[in-house]
C-alpha cells in the first residue's frame, strides 16, 4: 500500500527545474518534499523562504547526510553523472522508486539502472515535464491510434524571432540582422533550398546543443526511435511547415529512415506563438477527406496530405513531475525497458593530444574539441568493453592517454579518470 504523503527527495534542489517542482508539490496533498539534496545548502534555505515554507523539507548538503529509510521516491535532478548515478543507484538498492530527471545519467547509465530497478521491484522512469518523457508519452498515443511515424523531436530551447521591419533576429537575447530572411520565409517548392537558404542566414547563431542530443538520446533508448544523421537536420522551421519538412526525401523532406529522431529551429515572427521548446511527431495521412477535415480544423497537414505534425508546443518541467511520481508509486510502466538502439558518442571535431582534459561546460554542455554524436549501437560496440565508444558524458573530468584524429570517435579505453561504477553501468547498458 502507497504510503500517504508519500515522501520525496529531490536532488539538484537548487536548481531551476527544483523551484517548478517544489512550487508545484504546495498544491498537492497526496506527496509532501522531505530532503532537499544540494551542495548549496543557504541556497535550499533561501528557496524554501522564497516559496513560503516547506512544512516537511530539509535541505541535505550531500549524500552522506540522506536518510534513506525516510524516502519513497528519489527525484533525481542533479545534472552531474557521477553523483547522480551513486544517489539514483543506492536509492534503488534500498528499495526506492527513483524519478530520473538528469538527462545525462539517463543517456550514459539509464539502461543498468532500469534493469537494477526491476530486479529490486521498485519503479524506475524519466520524468514527466521535461522533453523525453513527453515525447514518449506522445509517440505513444500516436502510435496506438494506429498512425505510422516518419520522424520525432522538438524543437531547440531557444525560438529563432525575426521582425521583418527591421530585419532583426532575436535568439534570447542575441541579435544579429538577418534581413535576407523576408526573402525566405515560406518554403519554396524545393524545400531544401529554402532549407539552405535560412541556415546561412542564421549561421553565426548558435542553435545545436549537446543537451539536445543527450534528450533525443534518451527518447531512444525507450522508443527504438533512430537518428537519420548523427548530428540531426536542425533545419530552421515554422511550425506549420514541420509535416513538408519531415517528410521522406524521395517526398521533398529530410527524411531517409522512418522514426527519426531530430530537432528543429523554431523560426517565428514577433507575436507569434511560440513552440515554447514542445514536441511533435510525423505521420502519414490515410483517407484524403479525414484529412481534408482536420486541416480545415487547423491541423498541420503537408502541402501534398500525405503527412501530418502532430505536436505538443510545451514542455512544463516540475510542474508535470508529479505525474511520474504518481507513476511510480503505483506501479505503473507506461514505457518499454530501456535499450540502447543507439548511443550519444563523442567524436573529434579537431586533432586532440594525449594529455588533454575534458570538461562539459555551460548550458549547452560542450566540450571542447569534441561534439556529440547520436550512434547506431552497433557502431559504438566493439570486442572488448575498453574500446566501446565512450558516452558523450564519462568524458567529464576525463584525460585522454593517446592522439585523436579529427573524426574519431573516443573510445573508452582512450580515458583515464572516468569512474569505474559509471563506466561499468554504461557498459553494462550496451552489452545488454
Amino acid at each position: 500500500m502507497t504510503r500517504t504523503p508519500v515522501r520525496v527527495a529531490l536532488t539538484g534542489a537548487r536548481g531551476g527545474f527544483g523551484r517548478t517542482f517544489l512550487a508545484q508539490l504546495r498544491s498537492i496533498d497526496r506527496m509532501t518534499a522531505t530532503q532537499l539534496i544540494d551542495p548549496d545548502v543557504d541556497g535550499v534555505r533561501t528557496l524554501i523562504a522564497d516559496l513560503g515554507g516547506l512544512p516537511d523539507a530539509e535541505p541535505i548538503p550531500g549524500h552522506d547526510d540522506v536518510r534513506w529509510d525516510e524516502i519513497d521516491v528519489l527525484v533525481e535532478a542533479s545534472g552531474r553523472v557521477e553523483a547522480g548515478y551513486r544517489y539514483a543507484a543506492e536509492a534503488i538498492s534500498r528499495g526506492i522508486h527513483v524519478v530520473m530527471v538528469s538527462k545525462e545519467i539517463e543517456s550514459v547509465a539509464g539502461v543498468s539502472l532500469a534493469k537494477a530497478a526491476r530486479e529490486r521491484g521498485v519503479g524506475y522512469l524519466p520524468g514527466d515535464g521535461d522533453q523525453p518523457a513527453n515525447l514518449l508519452r506522445l509517440l505513444d498515443w500516436v502510435e496506438k491510434v494506429g498512425l505510422h511515424v516518419v520522424a520525432l523531436g522538438k524543437s531547440g530551447e531557444y525560438d529563432l524571432v525575426f521582425d521583418p521591419a527591421t530585419g532583426i533576429l532575436d535568439q534570447q537575447g542575441e541579435r544579429i540582422d538577418a534581413s535576407g530572411l523576408g526573402d525566405h520565409l515560406f518554403l519554396a517548392d524545393d524545400i531544401h533550398e529554402t532549407l539552405a537558404a535560412r541556415a546561412a542566414i542564421v549561421a553565426p547563431l548558435k542553435r545545436a546543443a549537446a543537451a539536445d542530443s543527450c534528450e533525443m538520446a534518451v527518447v531512444s533508448l525507450y522508443s527504438g526511435a533512430t537518428a537519420d544523421t548523427e548530428r540531426m537536420h536542425y533545419p530552421v522551421a515554422r511550425p506549420s511547415e514541420l509535416a513538408d519538412i519531415y517528410a521522406r526525401r524521395a517526398d521533398g523532406g529530410l527524411i531517409d529512415t522512418d522514426r527519426a529522431i531530430d530537432v528543429f529551429s523554431a523560426l517565428r515572427l514577433p507575436g507569434e506563438t511560440s513552440f515554447a521548446g514542445g514536441v511533435f511527431t510525423i505521420v502519414t495521412t490515410g483517407d484524403d477527406e479525414v484529412w481534408d477535415l482536420l486541416a480545415g480544423k487547423g491541423h498541420i497537414v503537408s502541402r501534398s496530405g500525405e503527412y501530418a505534425c502532430i505536436y505538443w508546443p510545451y514542455h512544463f518541467m516540475g510542474v508535470e513531475t508529479p505525474l511520474t511520481i504518481d507513476a511510480v508509486t503505483s506501479g505503473a510502466t507506461p514505457f518499454a525497458e530501456p535499450r540502447h538502439h543507439t548511443v550519444l558518442a563523442a567524436r573529434a571535431s579537431e586533432a586532440l593530444a594525449a594529455g588533454t582534459t575534458f570538461e562539459v561546460r555551460g548550458h549547452h554542455h560542450e566540450i571542447d574539441g569534441v561534439r556529440p554524436v547520436i550512434i547506431d549501437r552497433a557502431d559504438a560496440l566493439s570486442d572488448t568493453d575498453d574500446a566501446l565508444a565512450a558516452a558523450y558524458y564519462l568524458l567529464s573530468g576525463a584525460r585522454l592517454v593517446r592522439e585523436v584524429a579529427e573524426g574519431e570517435l573516443i573510445r573508452i579505453s582512450d580515458l583515464e579518470g572516468v569512474a569505474d561504477d559509471v563506466s561499468a553501468a554504461f557498459v553494462e547498458g550496451v552489452r545488454l
